[in-house]
């Protein structure tokens, strides 16, 4: 249980410094993530359907490779 706390601090703290960055930092162009090729948008007349498969990919692939660096032994 003791590897599941820490996990879940660092976890949690991952978050905050994620979050207080989008906090402090909305004022710099996101580029193209969440509007790479293979995200499928379709707009319609009522209602809008988003689904960011790429965005998913690549970013799980980069917090693994954070994720294994960190907890590298």
């Amino acid at each position: 249980m003791e590897y599941a706390g820490r996990l879940l601090i660092i976890s949690g703290l991952i978050l905050i410094i994620i979050g207080l960055f989008f906090l402090f930092f909305e004022k710099i162009p996101s580029g193209n993530i969440g509007k790479l090729p293979g995200d499928i948008f379709i707009k319609r007349d009522n209602f809008v359907i988003y689904i960011p498969i790429v965005t998913s990919i690549i970013l799980s692939i980069v917090l693994t490779l954070i994720l294994n660096l960190i907890f590298r032994r």
